[in-house]
């Protein structure tokens, strides 16, 4: 039976000269502390695009297939000629603990256009731009790979940019209803736009391609995340309006949501537009069978995220402000998922099986035999002998965590209100000794890694023992999330990262999570 132990980072949080993480050098260097570590996986958040328009997050985003070029890395670019090293330190923002998401934007923004436009010169003048770039190595066979989406993504986004950034929904109404006289007329009138964009996306994924590939040989194997819901100002809302559950204008008339939770009295209201299953199912789930497929190629696990939204969905009406007035209503994810299996041969898939969860979702999981999620931090209280988090109850179809994106690290969650007197007092009898905010992370550390679950996933936060400041998300509070970074030096193999990485070692050797020790030969769940 195979046990494995990974480390969760988004790789916009990696250390880098540029203001951000990126797929550069500093990537590989963390691959290697996982390996030196005796980590198999390195979980992500989503990589789609993010912008500051829509508050930074990863889980909103104007494409569900594209990547996020804030994190192609320079260092790259430069070893592929397209960057002199001079160059490189125009684009280098100052080190701090936290992205600047707009400052990255305008730098990488400059620095991906001066990549454009010298590529496009050294084709000459009589070059016509469409064939500009054909000769470029890869470039014509990533095109014609992700016809399916790029093309409306590559439109989209000039678009916005030719409209002053206004939502698709505030646009003429030819080219916002898709007519094929405006689709021919913006697609001549804006070639070169969006020539720049397919061009960034075929940088991303070359890069990651790169990545993807020295990992591979690491023996790392990558966790992604796939949110639920699309933004209503994407490319996926505006080319397939038919799957959602819009008005006449392009309007949601119902959003996304959770009732009120753990994180939220008022529950949350994310705002996204729910899908009209039904017009799902009628072409076969084809928009869903693309996107897990195409996360399928880049990832080696795939976290379905809301999981439960695939059984059940909260809706709430556009008008409501919050989300306490909704109603649960069915969604055909049984259907979908027996659909993709039949297409791809498996589901190397996690679900977040996180919040209300009902028999159904328990179902659904089963009968796919997906690995759930729990988390440490919800197991102790005075309902700790029946909690499905505490370490006792755990089944091994699980991946355990100390705590996710949206908690707080672990040591802030000690130090803070959310672990009150008497969890202290369960959690220190759980554990048979006192605990403090100095050990209490190396003992979760110890719980998440000696559970029966065969899949552990730890922050790196709370591999650094970091307090509340550096926690990634905070759910319900819209500003400030998404821009911890890693410190420039830490969880490398090299340096205070070794020893780190021996400790953390040790510990996967003891209770059998090393690849030394698992069974190379058993197919991830």
């Amino acid at each position: 039976m195979r046990r494995t132990s990974g480390v969760l980072l988004h790789l916009t949080s990696l250390p880098s000269r540029f203001g951000i993480g990126d797929l550069g050098p500093e990537a590989l260097r963390f691959a290697e502390f996982l390996t030196l570590a005796g980590q198999s996986r390195w979980q992500m958040l989503p990589i789609t695009p993010t912008a500051s328009s829509l508050g930074n997050s990863p889980y909103s985003s104007f494409s569900a297939f594209a990547g996020n070029t804030l994190c192609i890395s320079p260092e790259a670019l430069c070893d592929d000629g397209l960057l002199t090293s001079q160059e490189l330190s125009l684009f280098a923002l100052p080190e701090g603990g936290r992205v600047d998401f707009e400052s990255v934007e305008r730098s990488k923004g400059a620095m991906l256009r001066q990549v454009f436009e010298r590529r496009l010169a050294a084709s000459g003048p009589e070059c016509r731009l469409a064939d500009s770039l054909e000769n470029e190595n890869g470039f014509a066979e990533f095109r014609a790979h992700n016809c399916a989406w790029l093309p409306d993504y590559a439109l989209f986004m000039a678009l916005k940019d030719h409209l002053g950034g206004a939502a698709w929904t505030n646009w003429p109404e030819d080219i916002r209803l898709r007519s094929d006289s405006a689709l021919q007329g913006y697609g001549q009138l804006l070639h070169r736009e969006i020539l720049f964009q397919e061009f960034c996306q075929w940088l991303f994924f070359r890069q990651w391609g790169r990545l993807k590939f020295e990992l591979d040989t690491l023996g790392v194997e990558l966790i992604g995340d796939v949110p639920i819901y699309v933004t209503h100002d994407s490319a996926d809302v505006w080319a397939n309006t038919h799957l959602f559950k819009l008005d006449t204008d392009g309007q949601p008339i119902f959003v996304a949501g959770v009732p009120p939770d753990y994180f939220s009295a008022t529950g949350q209201r994310w705002g996204n537009p729910v899908f009209d299953w039904e017009a799902c199912r009628a072409e076969g789930f084809a928009w869903w069978l693309r996107r897990l497929r195409h996360n399928f190629g880049l990832f080696d696990l795939v976290r379905l995220d809301h999981f439960r939204g695939f059984a059940g969905y909260w809706e709430i009406k556009a008008e409501e402000k919050t989300a306490v007035k909704g109603r649960w209503v069915p969604a055909l994810g049984r259907e979908m998922l027996t659909a993709l299996f039949e297409a791809h041969g498996c589901l190397p898939l996690i679900a977040e099986d996180l919040g209300v969860i009902t028999d159904d979702v328990v179902a659904l999981k089963e009968h796919f035999g997906l690995p759930g999620m729990k988390i440490l931090q919800f197991g102790f209280g005075p309902h700790t002998p029946e909690s499905p988090d505490a370490p006792h109850n755990h089944e091994q179809n699980c991946v355990v965590y100390t705590g996710t994106h949206d908690n707080n690290t672990t040591r802030g969650w000690f130090e803070s209100g959310e672990a009150g007197p008497g969890l202290r007092r369960v959690l220190a009898r759980y554990l048979g000794r006192s605990v403090d905010a100095d050990n209490v992370v190396r003992e979760l550390i110890r719980l998440a890694l000696a559970s029966p679950g065969r899949h552990a996933v730890l922050p790196a936060q709370d591999l650094l023992d970091l307090d509340a400041s550096h926690r990634m998300n905070t759910p319900g509070i819209a500003k400030g999330n998404w821009g911890w970074r890693l410190p420039q030096g830490q969880l490398c193999a090299s340096g205070p990262g070794h020893a780190q990485a021996e400790a953390l070692r040790g510990l996967c050797e003891l209770f059998g999570r090393t690849p030394l020790v698992a069974e190379s030969d058993e197919p991830a769940p």
